[in-house]
Parts: structure tokens; sequence; C-alpha cells
């Protein structure tokens, strides 16, 4: 039951079916989204996932694992079994630069960029379908899409009273518990439909625990062309740490799964691991959505939304820098202490389109929106090493909940696009797309350490406007074959951690943060018939300051990024759908790509800077490969799912190995690379009713991951220091002088995967 391709599907529709999607006959719900979604004829690479393809997958693993076997696609999960802290990265882009929305409503966070899937547990179950756009793809709301875009719709209402069950449970500890409910239609007009879940796991990682609880609830008033429906959702995590990750040399002194978070040594020397070393975080959401038809010809919709999150993480401080929070004025004074960084955000604001269909030959839409962000960054000291002798700052230091640090961030957002597309002769079509989009952006200081903002200035202050033009045309060549090219213009705004390293190294002009810039060409061929589709997407994704991760992470695991003057993804992307009888399907899709940053350079042990040329993004594997048989008869399916992932650098020099030394101070040879990884998913299941017991249908059945327990990282961190022998560049470990690092401890860390789990599922719907 793993994701059946869409290319079937998506190929499938002719210009007689795109002529059904017309404003005649279109499902109001839609109103709210179509304006940012690629249509049959839009000239952009792009990949549909029905509500039922989500079903199949859905036993408690996070939305990036759900989505991780379309095109161009990888995922990395910090716990090791894809529950807790995940990551999405499309064409080797990270997180941050992938625009999510739900219902055409920006979700990424406002200073990160990113989508924290751990604060919005078991989406997934309220998800009626989800299109991801590769590359640039048409304007949408929100941030910047420079990777990608993942346009989710939430659920149907539906018209008919329902309740249903599901649950899940399997190897770590995992289980996941949804209740599902929906009144049908209430006199012809009301609708009430709602979803309460928890989700749990010990995690394949040391203590990498995952407590999730969420809920989703609308509801919707339907007229004769008017739907007005108010969606809240919410969730409530506490993960505990688990972004360290770990060295080989670690792995081969305490096994695969060791974390070092929350490691303490007791006064007898013995190791210790602090209990709440825990991230939590509770994220508030409001949606208020107008889908008005107004003519078979046009129709429009507007979105207001609010949403508000609070949380902190809370760690041991083993030997810390006690002048760095405020405890004393001593800078040679390093002990224990726990602290929380805090966070405390609202975001709110608008978006709308207009959308017209003259239902022969042209659809256009005006649309755009605005967003308000506040946000207040601050740390507070919970506890600290008991009778130190020291002098403190100030005389507050040493009472409860000493606050060190603190600084807002605002930022206002701001789009408007147009676009449309036009059948110049029957089967060839012309799209056209123009957004201009401002941010002003001001933060406080986002340096985390005593004594900043004590004036509450800002040290960060910009407004950017971006112009971002798309154009392109599609032809149905016959029924069967289609071709499109497009040409797209990206920007993008950095995010926090840009301005942290910035304001962190205000005399390096390599560390000052620049918005960058993305040219994205896609040409693409599509063939469908009866049996058979298939379909190839070439890409040409050239940057200007792309912000690229460099492979080191900050102090609470966030991937760190930096400007690169000149870099490109050169791919091609290849789909194929096969149903020979009504029993057998077999998918495929695999991703061929080269991702180089020109002129890469690195700073040498004694000052210097050396060039390295053109050298290979980290990150960003060269080939992407997923397979998929699918096997149905009376109710039973099974289904057998392998993916395979090449190597992978960890850093942008294209170094693939790193010097570290031994006990004895023999020099070793440590791997600088993610090694390719091929795993193989099984999932059997069988459908089947009672109608005697009042159910409607069900579904039982397990999940087999990595059947044959492939030891592989899914992602990773380095850290290295460079030197110069022999004519050529050497990465090396800079611990083992200072601290006696033995090997790539500290210096490299990879996030291990499980081997061989399960997950068993059940699903009963009345």
């Amino acid at each position: 039951m793993y994701l059946s391709f869409c290319s079937m599907g998506m190929m499938a529709q002719t210009r007689h079916q795109s002529e059904a999607d017309s404003l005649d006959v279109i499902d109001l719900n839609e109103v709210s989204v179509i304006s940012t979604r690629a249509k049959v004829t839009t000239p952009v690479a792009h990949t549909n996932v029905s509500k039922e393809q989500i079903a199949d997958l859905n036993t408690g693993k996070d939305l990036p694992y759900l989505l991780s076997t379309t095109p161009s696609v990888t995922m990395s999960s910090d716990a090791g079994n894809g529950i807790g802290y995940t990551t999405l990265r499309v064409r080797g882009s990270d997180p941050s630069r992938i625009n999510i929305t739900a219902n055409g409503i920006p979700l990424n966070d406002a200073e990160s960029g990113q989508v924290f899937w751990v604060n919005m547990p078991d989406f997934a179950s309220s998800a009626e379908n989800v299109q991801i756009q590769r590359g640039v793809g048409t304007s949408t709301n929100g941030a910047g899409a420079f990777g990608a875009t993942v346009n989710i719709q939430t659920a149907k209402p539906g018209t008919v009273p329902s309740i249903g069950i599901d649950a899940s449970g399997g190897s770590y500890g995992a289980n996941k518990e949804t209740l599902r409910f929906a009144t049908g239609m209430l006199a012809d007009h009301w609708a009430l439909q709602g979803r309460l879940s928890h989700i749990g796991s010990d995690g394949y990682i040391d203590r990498a625990s995952t407590r999730l609880n969420s809920y989703f609830l609308q509801g919707a008033y339907y007229g004769d062309n008017t739907v007005v429906k108010f969606i809240t959702f919410n969730g409530k995590e506490q993960t505990y740490h688990a972004w360290n990750y770990t060295s080989k040399y670690e792995q081969s002194l305490y096994g695969r799964t060791y974390n070092s978070c929350g490691e303490y040594y007791d006064a007898d020397g013995n190791r210790r691991y602090y209990d709440n070393q825990t991230d939590n975080y509770h994220q508030q959401n409001y949606q208020l959505l107008w889908n008005q038809i107004f003519t078979p010809q046009l129709n429009m919709n507007l979105s207001l939304h609010y949403t508000k999150g609070q949380g902190y993480y809370e760690q041991y401080q083993a030997s810390a820098s006690w002048a760095q929070f405020g405890l004393s004025t001593d800078a040679n004074l390093y002990d224990d202490l726990v602290d929380q960084q805090k966070m405390d955000n609202d975001f709110w604001g608008f978006v709308t389109s207009l959308n017209y269909d003259n239902r022969q030959n042209l659809q256009a839409t005006v649309g755009g929106g605005w967003n308000r962000y506040v946000g207040d960054n601050f740390g507070r000291i919970v506890w600290s090493e008991p009778g130190v002798v020291t002098t403190a700052p100030t005389p507050n230091a040493f009472t409860p909940e000493f606050e060190y640090y603190r600084n807002r961030a605002r930022k206002n957002d701001f789009n408007i696009y147009a676009k449309a597309t036009y059948e110049l002769f029957r089967g060839f079509s012309a799209f056209a797309d123009l957004q201009y989009r401002y941010v002003r952006l001001k933060m406080q200081n986002p340096t985390v350490g005593y004594g900043y903002n004590v004036d509450n200035a800002c040290v960060v202050d910009k407004n950017y406007h971006f112009f971002n033009p798309k154009a392109g045309v599609s032809y149905a060549i016959t029924p069967n074959h289609k071709v499109y090219a497009s040409y797209a213009i990206g920007h993008k705004e950095p995010v926090r951690n840009n301005f942290m390293q910035q304001v962190a190294n205000p005399d390096n002009a390599a560390a000052q943060a620049k918005a960058e810039r993305l040219g994205d060409l896609e040409v693409g061929y599509k063939y469908q018939s009866q049996r058979f589709t298939a379909g190839a997407n070439f890409y040409w994704m050239h940057y200007k300051d792309q912000l690229v991760l460099t492979g080191e992470l900050n102090a609470i695991g966030e991937a760190l990024t930096k400007n690169l003057e000149k870099s490109y993804r050169l791919g091609i992307e290849v789909e194929a759908a096969w149903k020979p009888t009504d029993w057998f399907r077999w998918d495929v899709n695999a991703t061929w790509s080269h991702n180089r940053v020109k002129g890469i350079s690195v700073t040498l042990d004694d000052g210097t800077t050396e060039s390295l040329g053109s050298q290979p993004l980290a990150f960003s594997p060269d080939v992407i490969l997923n397979n998929l048989f699918t096997f149905s008869y009376k109710g039973w399916k099974l289904g057998l799912q392998t993916q395979y992932i090449s190597k992978q650098y960890l850093t942008n020099t294209g170094i693939k190995h790193l010097r570290g030394w031994d006990a004895s101070g023999n020099a070793t040879t440590e791997t600088l690379m993610l090694g390719e990884n091929f795993s193989t998913n099984v999932e059997l299941a069988y459908q089947f009713c009672l109608q005697s017991l009042g159910i409607k249908n069900a579904s039982v059945g397990c999940t087999l991951y990595n059947i044959l327990s492939t030891k592989f990282d899914n992602n990773g961190w380095a850290a290295p220091a460079y030197t110069k022998e022999n004519g050529q560049v050497v990465a090396y470990n800079p611990n083992y002088a200072a601290y006696g690092a033995l090997r790539d401890c500290w210096a490299v860390g990879f996030a291990p995967q499980a081997p061989f789990h399960f997950m068993a599922h059940l699903s009963l719907n009345f």
C-alpha cells in the first residue's frame, strides 16, 4: 500500500478531462487551493497524491515519509524510525526552501523558513490531497518557493455521517491512535468534521522518545454558490533531543543507537543522562475560509488565518561558560547548568484570489496575501551548580527563571500575483505568471547570549523586493502525447540562522546574509495509454547566492546554510506506471542529477584561502530510485517498495575523507560522506466490510520496513578543519589537539536509521 505514483492519473487527463475541471462543476471545497495549484496544462513538474494514497501509507510516520517515494525527494529522521523530528528535501533543496501551504495558507515558520512536522502530528489524517511542485512552480503564498512547493488541501466534511478509528502499533514502542468523525450534512447546509490523535514512540536512537497529541476540527456552511469554513487544528509535542547524531568512532564504542544529548558525569565520574533533555511545543492554528462562485466563469476565495506558537527546549549544559549565561563575570569559570530557550510567537494574515475561466480557452487568476509575524526568543536558567563561588553581573542571577537573553523578531510578508493559461489553438497552451513579493524583516538580535539587546535596538532591519516571473507552453500533440517547457525566476530571503552567523561574524564578508535568486528551466514529456503511462522531466536550476547547506549544525541541531555565489542543479526525472492486469501494477520513478557549486573555497589552518574550483553540492545525491510492485486480489493488497539513494557529500568541498587520530596518535581515515542506501519495505493489507456490525469498511495489515536490515544513515553533519599537504587540501579533525577527540569524534555526525522494524495497523469506518 505504498504510494502509487501519480503519473497514470495525472497523464490520463486529456483535454476533455481538463474541460471537466471547468468551474461549472468545480467542487467548492477546492476553490481555496486552485489558485496556487498546477493544472493539467501548467508546464511545471508536479505530482498529485490522493487521499486514498495517503491513507494507505498513514500508519504513524510523519508526512515527509509519506511523500518520500515521490520523484527527487529525500527525507531524514532524527529518531531513526520516521516519528518525531523529520525533514523533507526536494532536488537537494533543504526544508527552508520548500514552500508549504494548507488550503493556500502558509505554514512555514517565518524565522527559520521551515515546517516542523512534529508540531503538526497526524496532519496527514486530515489531508484530502497533496500536490508537490518541483522547482519554482507556480506563484503561491508565504515563504518563497525555491526548491519545491507542497500544497495541502484539508479533508472535506462529507455528506453522510461517519465515525472512524485508526490504530497502529509496532517496533520501538511506536503507536498511533486516531478517532475520526463527521456529522454529514445537517439541515442541507451545515457540516461538522474532526479528528483526535495521539502518536508515541521510544525511537530507534537511545531515548529519542516522541509524545504527540493533536486535533483537527472544522465546521462548514454550504450554500448554492457559497462555502464558509472555520478550521482549527493544533499539535502538542514533547520529544527527547536526538540532534547531536553520532560519529563512527562513538558508534564503534557504544553502538549505532548511541545518543550523546543530555549526557553528563556525576560527582563519582559515572555517565548520566538528563531526564528532561526535551523539546516542548504547542502550536494552535485557526483558518476562516470563504469560497464564492459568482458565475460559472468567476469565483473567488478569501482566507483569514492565525497561528499561536509557544514552547521551549531544555538542556543540560555540562561545563558551560557561566559568563555567556550571565551567571558570572569570570570568563574562566565553567560549570554545569540547565537552561531553557523559549519561543512565543504569533502569525496572522490573509490570502485571497479571484479565478476566471471562460470555459473555452482562457483561465486566469489574480491573487495575493499579507502576513505578519511577531516572535519573542528568550532564554532562562532553571538550574545551576550550587556552591560555586562567583560574582554575578546581576543580583538576580541565581533566582529561579533568570532570563539571560531576549530578542524580538517582526516580519511582514506581502505578495500579489497574476497568472493565466491561454489555449492558442487546440491542444497548445501558453502560460504566464507574474508575482511581486515584499518582505520587511526586523530582529533585535538573533544571537543567543547574555548582554545582547540591552537597548532593544534592531541589529537586523531589512527590506526585500522580489519580482518572480514565470512563463511556459504545453502542447497535447495527441491524446496520448504531451510536451511542455517553462522558465521561472524565484527569490528567497535569508533566515534567522543566516543573520545569527552574520551578527556573530560582522567582519567576515562571507558570513553576510544575502537574498538568493534562482532561474529554473523545466522541459518535459508525458505519454498516456489505458495500461501504460510514462514521463520525463529535464530541469536546470541555476542560482546566484544560493544559501547552501554547509554540513554544520548550530547548538540546537539546526542545519546551517551559507551563500555561495554560483551554483546549479541539473537533472532528469522519469516516471512510469504499467498495469497489464487488474491485479498487478508496477510504478517506478528515478532522478539522475548533477549538482555543483562553482568556485568554492576554504580557509586553511594558516589563515589563507584556497580555491577548490567546482565541487558537488552537499546533501544532493546523484541518483534517487523508487520502485513499487502492487498486487491486489479480492480485498488483499501486497506492496513491495524499494528505494535507492546514492552517496551524498556532507560538505561542499568535494573532500570524501577526514583525517583523524587514534589513541596512540596514529592517523586514521574517516568518511565525510553519507553512504548509499538501499532499503525495501513490504506492505500486506486486507480490506473487508461487516455490515451486520455497522462497519462500512475495514482494513487490517502490517508494514515491514527495511526487511533486509540495511544499515544506513539518511542525515549527518560535518565541521572539519583544512590544511594543505603536498599541494592537496586535506580535511582533518580539529578537536584532536585541543580536546583529545579521537578519529572523527566531535567533527562528524551521522543519523543511523532503524534496521528491520514493523507497524501493524487497523482501520474501522462506521
